[in-house]
């Protein structure tokens, strides 16, 4: 079984390394999260009266 070139598995290399980057940028840029909504329910202020 021949062994392949040096610059065949730089090539190799580089292709995957690219590839790997874009799914990487692809599933990044594709979740957009949804930011909570702020309502007067979910604001609770405790008022904390200290007896020193």
């Amino acid at each position: 079984m021949p062994q392949m070139a040096p610059i065949s598995w730089l090539g190799l290399f580089f292709a995957f390394s690219l590839i790997l980057l874009i799914f990487n940028c692809v599933n990044y840029y594709s979740f957009l999260p949804q930011a909570p909504e702020m309502t007067e329910k979910s604001i609770k202020q405790h008022s904390l009266n200290w007896k020193w």
